[in-house]
């Protein structure tokens, strides 16, 4: 029986963000446990897996982050959700050009799923590197933390707001005891008090609560408070101050309903990037401007680098690499999509691509 009808058998019904949790992430039956899903084999695709030049920009952008902190003889990366392992391995290649910066680095890939690890260590087979399971186990510093579409795979929960009142989103079982449907719930005061707290209400009628993601980001200022460094990431997400539900199932590419084989799919929900802003300036950051991936990737200097790359290539090879990089920077796909933040230790001024 599935794991996920067991449970409502029992509990009548779960808060959506309980759902997320065990579609994705349960030990047995949690979709990241399963399977490697990324790229065209899997359900979706990552800007590492469409151009090695993503990871070859970033590294380049961790080295200048690196000399801007005095070149200290340590630094930690660590690489939140390193998916199959592929952007680790691109920048462990470009960082090997740099022999004091390989010689102080030490990498960390956060990664909860025993099924990626070990697609991951099919990739990656360094000393400097090693995994982890909590940003707790991280003890030392410098650290440059890394996240490429990490973010809007945790779960989240929803509030329903119909006039001046508050429902929560949950899963529940339909009458007959065989297909999963939503239920909505009272809000509990406390959870009204926090949405408030956070600034959330505004226009529209679904508000999205990243419940684990602000535990993360919280967790994650500590250690660059305590130890230095800052905070890289991408992600789907939106600037615009609007109440939205942006949950969606991904299978095979493409979109599916929710409840479609849950365990059996992806479940995503775009980044409120204002709202991650004001968390980490809240604890104790400093924060660059919200930007496109295009806007980024640009001024690092991705065209450039492409092409000269371009001028040993065949007219094949060149053609494959321009149109890898089209889906990079186009602002109708990930350049527009996406975007990047980046927040570090208080009175540091490093702005590289922003």
């Amino acid at each position: 029986m599935n794991k996920i009808i067991k449970i409502l058998k029992e509990k009548k019904s779960i808060p959506l963000d309980h759902f997320i949790n065990i579609a994705l992430y349960d030990k047995k039956f949690g979709f990241y446990n399963k399977k490697n899903p990324f790229g065209k084999e899997g359900d979706f695709i990552t800007s590492p897996l469409i151009s090695n030049l993503f990871g070859e920009m970033l590294a380049i952008w961790c080295v200048a982050f690196w000399e801007y902190m005095r070149k200290p003889k340590k630094i930690l990366l660590v690489e939140l959700g390193p998916g199959d392992g592929t952007l680790c391995k691109d920048l462990l290649k470009t960082f090997k050009q740099f022999k004091n910066f390989y010689n102080s680095l030490e990498i960390n890939l956060l990664e909860i799923s025993n099924k990626l690890k070990t697609i991951q260590k099919t990739k990656i087979n360094n000393k400097k590197v090693k995994w982890i399971k909590k940003i707790n186990e991280i003890n030392h510093g410098p650290i440059i933390f890394l996240g490429n579409e990490f973010f809007d795979a945790l779960p989240i929960k929803q509030i329903y707001k119909k006039k001046k009142l508050f429902f929560e989103k949950h899963v529940a079982l339909s009458n007959n005891g065989k297909k999963i449907r939503f239920l909505h719930k009272k809000a509990g005061n406390n959870l009204i008090k926090r949405i408030q707290r956070l600034n959330l209400i505004s226009f529209g009628n679904t508000i999205e609560y990243p419940v684990e993601a602000l535990k993360f980001l919280k967790n994650i200022a500590k250690k660059i408070n305590k130890f230095d460094g800052g905070l890289l990431f991408f992600d789907y997400g939106y600037t615009t101050k609007k109440n939205q539900n942006t949950l969606q199932s991904v299978k095979k590419h493409k979109n599916v309903n929710l409840f479609f084989q849950p365990g059996h799919s992806d479940i995503t929900s775009h980044i409120n990037f204002e709202l991650f802003h004001e968390i980490l300036k809240k604890n104790n950051l400093d924060v660059t401007k919200i930007i496109d991936q295009n806007e980024f990737l640009q001024k690092i200097g991705i065209l450039e680098r492409a092409n000269i790359l371009s001028e040993k290539m065949t007219f094949k090879g060149k053609a494959d690499m321009f149109y890898r990089l089209e889906r990079l920077l186009d602002y109708k796909e990930m350049g527009g999509l996406f975007k990047v933040i980046f927040a570090q230790k208080k009175f540091k001024k490093f702005s590289l691509g922003f």
